[in-house]
């Protein structure tokens, strides 16, 4: 039996038409874009190709705006270092406590290296408070830059990052938004949206991994490059670009399909109809259409995944490994959940593909799978 996979905001496999672009472009236009020669010309026009595609996928109002890099890891670290370290020594970095940690941890080296960070907090709907936010930002008169991610990834609250852009214009100051999980999945329109830099990942929406996009507004001068040694992508990220990569992020790009919530919503009916003491993290929030966070009393979430894996289905924990212990997510701890309500969280992303028969046979297993291990569990106590 084919695991049905229903992860994908871990990780999206490879569209057809995404790969059959990187064998292409890998074989037959295999130059340095940066030669004058004419393969190098041809790797040149397939890598701007590829950046207008991006523009148009992300509503850019120009395909300059494009930067190309290794991912949404780096897009965050170039980002945030990169303002950070060209504003005045001990300038002030807004966040939130929900992030990635591509963002939180880099706010961590920020800290370190002098600067100050104030971490927001978010209540149970899993969105932050623009008033939040304005009060974080004026409670220091050197603040830097605003950072506030577009979907969780982990609950897939959709945060107000419009209203947070109109602030942090009325403040004078620049808004980076995390997109990795929300490129591909809802549309986006960076030109309406006004923010100054974006994260986006290609391997979370069908591109092969090691690719991804650092959106710069035009005219945005603050940040500096995260690395040195070349004037590759208009000196804002150097080294050789991947111009296979690209191209491939682009013919995922060109191919993308919106989810509506239907499904989402036929799974989460169906787990709570068939299974007691089942909670939606988040229901009542605007969320990602293909996201839902289950918290199941008694039961661990990573002996859920065993579980089911073993029946052939692929979801995440809310839980992480760390140092051989096993951790509650920072996100679900933030956002009110105690240690014991966040272990026992699932998280199920669908994708294109996902249908109502993968729905509905995981909705069966995660019924039996949950019977059986509340019935091994100490902590389970059935409600009436």
């Amino acid at each position: 039996m084919t695991p049905v996979y229903l992860d994908h905001n871990a990780t999206t496999p490879v569209l057809p038409s995404a790969l059959e672009a990187y064998l292409r472009v890998s074989r037959d236009v295999f130059g340095n874009a940066s030669s004058i020669h004419q393969r190098g010309q041809a790797a040149r026009r397939e890598l701007e190709l590829a950046r207008s595609g991006m523009a148009r996928l992300l509503g850019a109002s120009s395909p300059k705006e494009i930067v190309f890099c290794s991912g949404g890891t780096e897009a965050d670290n170039t980002a945030l270092l990169g303002v950070m370290r060209a504003a005045e020594a001990g300038s002030h970095l807004v966040t939130t406590a929900i992030e990635h940690p591509a963002v939180l941890q880099t706010a961590a080296q920020l800290e370190r290296e002098g600067f100050a960070v104030t971490y927001i907090t978010v209540g149970s709907s899993g969105v932050v408070d623009p008033d939040d936010v304005r009060r974080a930002a004026l409670s220091r008169s050197n603040t830097a830059l605003i950072s506030v991610m577009h979907v969780n990834n982990e609950v897939g609250a959709i945060q107000p990052v419009a209203e947070i852009v109109k602030l942090g214009r009325e403040l004078g100051i620049p808004v980076h938004s995390d997109g990795v999980q929300a490129a591909g999945r809802i549309p986006v329109n960076l030109h309406s949206l006004g923010v100054d830099l974006y994260s986006v990942s290609g391997h979370k929406m069908h591109a092969p991994k090691g690719v991804g996009v650092l959106y710069t507004r035009q005219g945005f001068k603050g940040s500096g490059p995260l690395m040195f040694g070349g004037r590759h992508e208009s000196g804002r990220r150097p080294g050789t670009e991947n111009v296979a990569a690209a191209a491939a992020l682009a013919a995922a790009a060109a191919d993308v399909e919106y989810l509506r919530p239907d499904l989402r919503n036929r799974l989460e009916a169906g787990v709570l109809a068939r299974i007691p003491d089942v909670r939606v993290i988040c229901a009542g929030s605007d969320r990602a259409p293909n996201t839902s966070s289950l918290s199941v009393d008694g039961v661990e979430g990573e002996a859920i995944v065993i579980a089911l894996d073993l029946k052939g289905f692929c979801v995440s924990s809310g839980a992480a490994c760390s140092s051989g212990a096993v951790e509650p997510s920072h996100v679900l701890t933030a956002i009110g959940l105690t240690r014991r309500e966040a272990k026992s969280c699932i998280r199920v992303s669908l994708g294109r593909g996902t249908t109502e028969e993968e729905i509905d046979a995981f909705v069966d297993a995660l019924a039996a799978v949950t019977q059986k291990l509340r019935k091994l569990s100490p902590d389970y106590v059935a409600h009436a």
